[in-house]
């Protein structure tokens, strides 16, 4: 008898992002195929999934075919961070064009569905705010980021000629800045970042004078609205906006953050790294309209769920130095 859980492919999967997913999939009644190569991803993440029937893990990099049976994929896998794709330039772009390349055959093959995790960073250092889904972008193709910024431009070149050329049903989502519970501690991420120094009491970190912008998606949201797009008819390729469309600038979230944790932090300014964006906010009309979907979680009731779980990992030992 032919078993009728979906059978749901994972990249990234012991990601923070990844993670998350897999856990609602699970929830759902998938049976959950979860592939990392721990790059940035950790066992931990999935820790408590590794004992359940219908979640399986290969440990695999992307950039190399996989040979695999599923109804549907999710591709997710790919350093997200600043400081972790720029420490291997050339294997984030090899993850993001090889790797698309990769899991789109195997899409093809299958006649399967596939999720592409795009970034709000292909609209670069953006000329438009906020953006929305028809702006081309304002990226430097030789700058630090491009390895990130132009490897994901590229993976949503081939995912919409596969769309064009073979038919294939695909799902292209932008996400913006997201946080959450299973960031990964030193990433370099604002959130992530200001929280551990908080903390910490330690000064905190604010590139330039921290007027830049950021909208800020929980991830319990942010998974939602990719579930929910998932399962939207062919029709809908997308690209979408996926993130929250509040918008505060970093000195601004400094200062939440301080206030929430009791810290004695300071706020320390330093020099804008190349090719930092000004300002990033999701237009989500496109995306409202489609999914009949908003974000419900606000900044404040995020970031409290965040820093417990910062604060869990500095009380068993997890000391961040940066």
């Amino acid at each position: 008898m032919k078993n009728s859980r979906k059978r749901t492919l994972v990249t990234g999967g012991a990601g923070f992002l990844g993670s998350h997913l897999c856990d609602r999939l699970v929830a759902a009644g998938h049976d959950v195929l979860c592939v990392d190569n721990f790059f940035t991803g950790s066992r931990d993440n999935i820790a408590h999934l590794l004992s359940v029937p219908h979640f399986e893990f290969i440990r695999h990099d992307i950039t190399f075919p996989l040979y695999v049976e599923v109804d549907e994929i999710y591709n997710l896998a790919c350093p997200a961070s600043p400081i972790h794709y720029q420490f291997d330039p050339v294997q984030t772009t090899k993850t993001s064009v090889h790797g698309a390349i990769n899991m789109l055959g195997l899409a093809k093959r299958l006649k399967a569905r596939i999720f592409q995790a795009s970034t709000s960073e292909v609209y670069g250092d953006p000329e438009i705010h906020p953006q929305t889904e028809e702006y081309w972008g304002n990226v430097n193709p030789i700058g630090i980021r491009s390895c990130y910024d132009e490897g994901k431009r590229c993976a949503e070149t081939l995912f919409f000629d596969y769309r064009r050329q073979y038919d294939l049903s695909i799902k292209v989502g932008r996400i913006f800045n997201t946080y959450g519970p299973r960031m990964h501690p030193d990433d370099g991420r604002v959130v992530s970042n200001f929280i551990v120094q908080a903390l910490q009491n330690r000064p905190i970190t604010i590139f330039g004078e921290g007027n830049q912008t950021r909208s800020f998606c929980y991830v319990d949201d942010l998974i939602d609205v990719i579930i929910l797009f998932m399962q939207t008819p062919d029709s809908l390729t997308g690209p979408l906006n996926l993130g929250n469309s509040s918008e505060f600038t970093i000195r601004e979230l400094a200062e939440l953050v301080i206030d929430l944790t009791g810290s004695q932090s300071k706020l320390q300014f330093e020099l804008l790294p190349e090719d930092d964006p000004k300002q990033r906010q999701p237009d989500l009309t496109k995306t409202t309209s489609a999914l009949g979907w908003a974000p419900a979680i606000a900044l404040h009731d995020g970031l409290i769920k965040t820093i417990y779980y910062f604060d869990d990992l500095l009380k068993r030992g997890c000391v961040i130095e940066y």
